[in-house]
């Protein structure tokens, strides 16, 4: 279904204001065309009862006329010209200007007036064809005699009231014109100044999110204010939640800490786990603890990440897998700008490369590879090995918890998706793909830059 209004507040806001401006700009053309018409008409009416009172001053109280005193007024005195009058008496005589041999012409009044009225003390407006067929206007006056009633008549072509009306109509529809892309550009100065507090209010919450705000600022235009008081009452409670569930998980894993340390230390007495399947089960439990524990870590969006420089503590990382993998002879040739840092707690930074690190030394046949480059708000850090890689039907499955594609090792398969939890938990990314230089597999960290 077709949307009638467009999705943001800014094309909504620019669509009325551009509605309610033509709508404004045709009623102000109508108007004015409408205002124009009658002051044009009003001095062609003056005109035109200018000749009616000459002509009327030349009827006789017999209801003759006297042509020694019915002037042609300018215009009426050109043959051609389309002015002409006419007197009508009581007994049926008929005198017209001599400027123009017409036929007698039956003016007809406008619908609202009388038919030559006889008492009628101004002359009476009408509208008539002349011989051609071309329009007229009239203004006639009934004039009362001893004889009878005598009707003057005026009549004056209408293109002389459509000529001034054109010629003024272009100049005003271009002012007009003017006027509507003037209005345009103020309305769109408008939407762009009156919704910069819309970006703003965005850009802080987007502050918020990466952590270098604890709140968004309070000081906003007064119909913000209440929005941004819920926001940040709500940023509020998700912190306190967030804050109660990680001591709750933090309580749990330390309570279960002890008892898991008890058990192990007597599976591994003499006799009591022979195959070491009690022994790996305890593991697994180990591993889950230490995996809730590493998502209870995340600090929630505002509650104060602390910017981890990522030279040192891939570092610090790469000489910890060195010794731990001396004897496999794996060569680590590792690209980390000393400028760039990211918006992660430097225990969970740790964990996550920590991980991938480890997967990759323990798979690679000869060598890894780190990079780290900046886009934008983000950083890319790219793990590399020379090992066998994943193919991609295995790819989704490597993130499924306990779940190992390669069983050698000691191994529990949380790894990769403690890796994923904690890289989607603090905004950012992980994406595993076959590394197009050392044909292994190659892991993709995006997080938000700090």
């Amino acid at each position: 279904m077709m949307r009638l209004w467009p999705r943001s507040l800014f094309g909504r806001l620019l669509a009325i204001a551009g509605l309610s401006t033509v709508a404004a700009l045709l009623f102000a053309g109508f108007t004015i065309g409408h205002v124009l018409e009658r002051f044009v008409m009003r001095g062609f009416d003056d005109r035109l009862d200018a000749q009616v009172a000459v002509i009327a001053r030349a009827v006789r109280r017999d209801g003759t006329l006297d042509t020694a005193r019915a002037v042609d007024l300018p215009g009426f005195d050109e043959r051609g010209s389309g002015w002409v009058w006419q007197v009508e008496g009581p007994t049926g005589q008929r005198w017209a200007s001599t400027t123009d041999a017409v036929a007698p012409i039956r003016t007809r009044p406008q619908p609202d007036r009388p038919p030559h009225p006889r008492d009628a003390a101004d002359p009476v407006p009408g509208e008539s064809r002349g011989t051609a067929g071309e329009p007229l206007h009239s203004r006639t006056l009934s004039i009362a005699t001893p004889a009878g009633a005598v009707i003057v008549t005026a009549i004056g072509p209408r293109r002389i009231i459509a000529a001034p009306i054109r010629e003024a109509m272009a100049p005003l529809l271009l002012s007009l014109l003017l006027l509507g892309v003037g209005l345009a550009i103020a309305t769109l100065l408008q939407l762009r100044i009156g919704l910069r507090p819309l970006r703003a209010l965005k850009e802080s919450l987007v502050e918020v999110r990466a952590g270098r705000q604890r709140h968004v600022p309070r000081d906003q235009p007064r119909e913000l204010a209440p929005l941004v008081e819920e926001l940040n009452a709500l940023i509020d409670q998700n912190e306190a939640g967030l804050a109660h569930a990680r001591q709750h998980v933090a309580n749990l894993a330390h309570g279960l800490k002890t008892p898991l340390t008890a058990l192990a230390l007597k599976l591994a007495e003499s006799g009591r786990d022979a195959d070491g399947s009690l022994g790996d089960m305890i593991r697994q439990i180990d591993g889950r603890v230490r995996h809730h524990l590493g998502r209870a870590r995340v600090a929630a969006p505002g509650g104060g990440r602390v910017r981890t420089m990522l030279a040192p503590a891939i570092a610090d990382l790469i000489a910890v897998l060195r010794g731990i993998h001396a004897a496999r002879g794996i060569e680590a040739s590792i690209f980390v700008p000393p400028s760039i840092g990211v918006a992660v707690d430097p225990q969970d930074l740790d964990e996550l490369l920590g991980n991938l690190l480890d997967n990759a030394w323990r798979h690679a046949r000869s060598a890894i590879r780190v990079d780290v480059v900046l886009k934008g708000t983000a950083v890319i850090v790219s793990i590399e090995d020379d090992g066998p890689g994943i193919d991609d039907a295995a790819i989704a499955e490597a993130f499924l918890p306990g779940r190992r594609l390669d069983e050698r090792g000691d191994g529990h398969g949380f790894g990769l998706s403690i890796a994923r939890e904690l890289a989607e938990l603090n905004g950012g990314s992980l994406e595993l793909t076959r590394s197009p230089q050392l044909k292994g597999l190659r892991a993709d960290i995006q997080l938000p830059a700090q």
